[in-house]
C-alpha cells in the first residue's frame, strides 16, 4: 500500500482566516523535522524526542533559517499514542491562510513531504489504531448535517459497528473450523446432526444481518436527509411554506398562479433532522408549454420522494387537480397541510383526512402558524421520536450495505445446501464468502485499490 515509513505534513484546519491554524506532521522523522524549525527558549534545532513523556505542549517560534515565521504552540505526541500511531507533531499557529501555508512549506523544506488526501487516517488504519469502518466514520463525523447523523457517526467511530461485525464473523468462523476439524478427524469429531444445529446458528446470524440491512433506509435519511417534495395546486402556498422553513426568501411569492415554473431545492434543518426540500410547479392542467414541463418535473420528483408535503388552499374548494395529487400520494409517505387558516375555510380537516387517509395539519404559511407541529410530525414519521444509539447500529454507508447484502446471500446458499442434504464441505465455501464479505466492512480481506479509493475521498490533512 505504498511507502508509509516517511514523514508527511499537511494543514489540518479549513482554508480561511480563523483564530488558529494547525499544521500536522507524522512519521519516523516528525520530531527531527519539527525540531529543525522550532525555537524554544533560545535554543534552535530543538530535539523534540529526548523526553519520554507521551504528550507535551511547548511554546516557541517557527523559523526558516534566520527568518521568524510565526509564534506557535507545538504539540508533541509520541507513537503509538497518537492519531496515526506514529510520532506526531501538531503546530498550532495563527489562523491566516498565508501563515499556515508558510509553515507547511517550511516543514516540507526541512524533510517532510505533502500528505495525500486522507493519508493520516490511512496510517491510523494501517497501524491498527482503527478499523476501516471507524476510519470511514471519521469523515461521516466531519460531514454530519444534523444531530442524528453526528450521533450515528460517533457511535461507529467508537466501534459499535466493528463490535457487531466481529461478533458475526466469530460465529461463522467457529462453524467453518468445526467443519474442517470434523472432516480431518472424523473418528473424534462427529457431524451427525450437525446440519440441523448449523441451521439454527445461521438463522440467528441471518436475523442480525437482516436487522442491519433494515436500518439502512433510516441510516440514509440520517446522513443524506429526507427527500421532501412540496406539492399542491398553483397559489396553494408552497413557495411561502419553503420560505418559512428555510428562514429566508428562497422562492418568489406572488398572487399570480403559476409563478413557480421549475423545481427549487433547499437543504433545511428542523427538529434535529435534515430535509432536502424541493418546491415544485403547481399541479394543474395547463396549455402553457413551459408550465407543463414544470408540472412533469414535479411529478417525477414526487415519485422519488421519501416524504410529500401536500399543501391545500383551505379557502378554495377541492377540484380535479386536487384529485390528481391525492391519487399521486396514495402509496407514499405524506403529510397534508391545510393552508391559509387565517382566511375563511371551504375545506375542512375532516374532509381531507377522509379523502387522503393522511395526517392533516392546519397551518398558515403567511402567519407562520402550525410550523412547529409540522416539524414534530415529520420527526415522528421518520424516527418515531428519539433514536436510541446505545444498542442499535445504523447502516449509513453504501459499501457496508453491499457487503451485508452479499454476506446474507452467501448464508442463504448455505441454508439451501443444508436443505438439499449436500456434503458438509459445500457449506464451507459459502460460509467463507460470508466471512470475507463481513470482513471487508472492518478492513479485513480488502485490497489496496479499495483502501486507496476510500481514503482518497477524505479531506486533506485528515
Amino acid at each position: 500500500m505504498g511507502n508509509y515509513t516517511d514523514t508527511i505534513a499537511a494543514i489540518a484546519t479549513a482554508v480561511g482566516s480563523s483564530g488558529i491554524g494547525i499544521v500536522r506532521v507524522s512519521g519516523q522523522e516528525a520530531f527531527s523535522v519539527a525540531g529543525k524549525i522550532f525555537l524554544k527558549g533560545g535554543k534552535q534545532n530543538c530535539d523534540l524526542g529526548t523526553e519520554e513523556n507521551d504528550h507535551r505542549v511547548l511554546y516557541g517560534h517557527i523559523y526558516d533559517g534566520d527568518e521568524m515565521v510565526d509564534e506557535v504552540l507545538v504539540l508533541v505526541m509520541r507513537g503509538p499514542h497518537s492519531y496515526t500511531g506514529e510520532d506526531t507533531v501538531e503546530i498550532d499557529c495563527h489562523g491566516g491562510v498565508l501563515v499556515t501555508r508558510r509553515i507547511l512549506e517550511t516543514v516540507i523544506k526541512y524533510g517532510a513531504r505533502p500528505a495525500e488526501p486522507g493519508e493520516f487516517s490511512k496510517r491510523a488504519f494501517l497501524n491498527g489504531r482503527m478499523d476501516l469502518s471507524q476510519a470511514e466514520a471519521v469523515m461521516d463525523v466531519i460531514q454530519a448535517k444534523n444531530q442524528y447523523a453526528l450521533k450515528s457517526s460517533m457511535s461507529q467511530l467508537k466501534g459499535k459497528m466493528s463490535k457487531c461485525v466481529k461478533n458475526l464473523r466469530e460465529r461463522i468462523l467457529y462453524e467453518m473450523a468445526y467443519i474442517e476439524s470434523a472432516l480431518d478427524d472424523p473418528e473424534h469429531i462427529s457431524l451427525e446432526g450437525y446440519p440441523l444445529r448449523l441451521k439454527g446458528t445461521l438463522e440467528s446470524v441471518m436475523d442480525e444481518v437482516r436487522g442491519l440491512l433494515n436500518s439502512a433506509d433510516r441510516g440514509r435519511v440520517m446522513t443524506e436527509g429526507v427527500r421532501t417534495v412540496i406539492l399542491g395546486k398553483p397559489n396553494a402556498g408552497k413557495s411561502s411554506l419553503l420560505n418559512v422553513l428555510a428562514g429566508e426568501e428562497r422562492a418568489i411569492v406572488t398572487d399570480i398562479a403559476g409563478t413557480t415554473r421549475d423545481i427549487l431545492e433547499e437543504h433545511i434543518r428542523m427538529e434535529g433532522i435534515s430535509l432536502n426540500v424541493v418546491d415544485t410547479a403547481g399541479i394543474r392542467e395547463t396549455g402553457d408549454l413551459v408550465e407543463q414541463i414544470g408540472v412533469l418535473r414535479a411529478k417525477d420528483a414526487a415519485r422519488d420522494a421519501d416524504l410529500i408535503i401536500y399543501v391545500v388552499d383551505g379557502s378554495v374548494p377541492l377540484d380535479e387537480n386536487d384529485e390528481n395529487i391525492i391519487s399521486m400520494i396514495e402509496e407514499q409517505e405524506a403529510v397534508v397541510l391545510l393552508n391559509k387558516s387565517d382566511l375563511e375555510r371551504t375545506v375542512t380537516v375532516e374532509e381531507l383526512r377522509r379523502r387522503t387517509d393522511k395526517r392533516v395539519i392546519e397551518i398558515s404559511a403567511k402567519e407562520e402558524l402550525g410550523i412547529e407541529e409540522l416539524e414534530k410530525t415529520v420527526k415522528d414519521m421518520f424516527y418515531g421520536g428519539e433514536i436510541d444509539f446505545n444498542d442499535q447500529v445504523y447502516i449509513t454507508n453504501e459499501r457496508h450495505k453491499s457487503a451485508l447484502t452479499e454476506a446474507l446471500r452467501s448464508l442463504k446458499m448455505v441454508m439451501e445446501s443444508i436443505d438439499l442434504r449436500m456434503p458438509e464441505d459445500f457449506y464451507s465455501i459459502d460460509l467463507m464468502n460470508a466471512y470475507e464479505c463481513l470482513g471487508s466492512i472492518v478492513g479485513e480481506s480488502v485490497g489496496d485499490d479499495l483502501v486507496n479509493e476510500i481514503f482518497g475521498k477524505f479531506c486533506m490533512g485528515k
